[in-house]
């Protein structure tokens, strides 16, 4: 980037932190301002020794800065920063322009989908960095394997990153391959409906070069119907399918969940690779993600069959992501774990990957659902989607800046429905209620889950205090 010193507004969003991160590595001098609430962001930010300001206040914009990035969220309308940046002159972008600008520096692979794309998106960094090649691999969370960090670089060739059909953001960026994981109907309080999904994934694609590589899931309905779209329009584009349906060496076989660990085998190659994390959508993501690899061995004039131990070895170093089946604990017999996911398919495979990993032990999951457009578009299949886990826990839904709505969805109509649908369902609406009610029910053996893109984690860690 060629400014030398960035302010950026809302700073501790997911995308924000990882690209805050990135400048910092690339010498760029990097400040910003949130919210006073804690995230585990946060401590991202701090251990990259990035300053930032726990409140939004023109004050915090110095006369040094030469260019200020804004989270969508924040507009110079209502926000202090940015309406002083706008009276300065300063230049101003979203986050996602400033992605994309990075994106076209380098030739870059863009991983979008509904569900999967953070972990499709570390694990094929964590696969780059094991095989050595010169790219660097930006995650909308911290990633282990990447030393708790959001980025990993090792160079500047290829750029791998994370990609959000969110208001159509994916426009931005400048793909040279795009991996699609999943399709489905999500975000009603910017889509209309399933075709504008499709309209913007296809906007999205045309992005592609001349017989440019789309990569997708050949499991997923939606990425089917989708590559019968982009056929229509787009008849160069060279189509690659992973998964259990996937036609050629990206075919998933001889899946086996025991003892901790998920093993299955490509069609291509006649080798059991493992994961030390549950799930199959977790399997698929890595499917997904080899591909990548491979594709960019080819384009560096390499046979990928000779690299099949570093993709082994690559696989076994991912630990997850920051909330995404992230452990967080154990006491007492009982096992934390935090989960990102919200929407209730993300919901519904992972309580399923759980029951797999860990047969014999009792699932307790307190779920805060994220904002309330989509809770109420979505509210049977989120009611439906717990039935996996032995007890259930709702907190109050948590709503969202960007949202206006007027309808009639509460938090105890989801309360009501999910009732309907599951024998042990409490409502427990503030974190002290959630946190008195769980310590009434664990015990040794369970395995207590926080999921949704609130705040309802600090529960889990609440309760890892408690215990202790």
């Amino acid at each position: 980037m060629n400014y030398k010193r960035v302010f950026m507004v809302g700073i501790k969003g997911t995308g924000m932190a990882a690209l805050a991160e990135l400048l910092t590595k690339q010498g760029v001098y990097v400040t910003g301002s949130d919210i006073p609430q804690r995230f585990f962001t946060d401590e991202m930010l701090e251990r990259a020794g990035i300053k930032f300001y726990n409140n939004f206040d023109e004050n915090n914009l110095s006369e040094d800065i030469e260019v200020v990035i804004h989270s969508s969220a924040y507009s110079d309308k209502t926000n202090p920063e940015l309406i002083k940046a706008k009276k300065l002159g300063l230049p101003t972008m979203i986050y996602t322009e400033a992605l994309g600008y990075l994106s076209s520096l380098s030739f870059s692979v863009g991983i979008s989908g509904i569900h999967g794309k953070t972990t499709t998106t570390a694990i094929t960094g964590t696969l780059i960095k094991e095989l050595g090649l010169n790219a660097s691999t930006l995650v909308g969370s911290g990633v282990p394997s990447f030393g708790g960090s959001a980025i990993d670089v090792n160079g500047s060739k290829y750029f791998i990153a994370e990609t959000c059909e969110y208001q159509r953001h994916f426009l931005s960026f400048k793909p040279g391959i795009i991996l699609v994981t999943s399709i489905e109907m999500d975000h009603p309080d910017y889509f209309k409906d399933l075709d504008d999904i499709y309209d913007s994934f296809l906007s999205y694609i045309s992005l592609l070069p001349k017989f440019g590589d789309l990569i997708y899931c050949a499991d997923d309905k939606g990425c089917l119907e989708l590559c019968k779209r982009v056929a229509a329009i787009r008849p160069d584009i060279n189509l690659t399918g992973y998964g259990q349906n996937a036609s050629g060496e990206f075919k998933v076989t001889d899946i086996n969940c025991s003892n901790g660990s998920n093993s299955f085998k490509l069609e291509g190659f006649n080798k059991r690779l493992t994961l030390k994390v549950p799930g199959l959508h977790t399997v698929l993501d890595a499917a997904g993600s080899i591909a990548i690899a491979f594709n960019l061995l080819k384009r560096e004039g390499r046979n990928p069959a000779d690299y099949l131990e570093l993709i082994e070895n690559g696989l076994l170093a991912f630990k997850g992501t920051k909330r995404r089946t992230e452990i967080v604990g154990e006491k007492g017999g009982i096992l934390f774990i935090d989960d990102y996911g919200h929407h209730p398919t993300a919901i519904e495979t992972t309580l399923k990957g759980y029951r797999e990993f860990y047969p014999e032990r009792r699932i307790i999951i307190d779920f805060m659902s994220h904002t309330y457009t989509r809770t109420s578009k979505l509210l049977t299949e989120f009611a439906s989607s717990f039935s996996d886990a032995d007890i259930v826990i709702l907190n109050k839904i948590y709503s969202s800046a960007r949202e206006e709505y007027s309808g009639q969805v509460t938090s105890e109509t989801l309360f009501e429905e999910t009732k309907k649908r599951h024998s042990k369902v409490y409502y427990c609406p503030e974190y002290e209620d959630a946190v008195k009610k769980a310590l009434e029910i664990l015990k040794p053996g369970d395995i207590f889950v926080t999921m949704g893109a609130g705040n309802n984690w600090q529960i889990g860690e609440s309760l890892l205090k408690e215990l202790k």
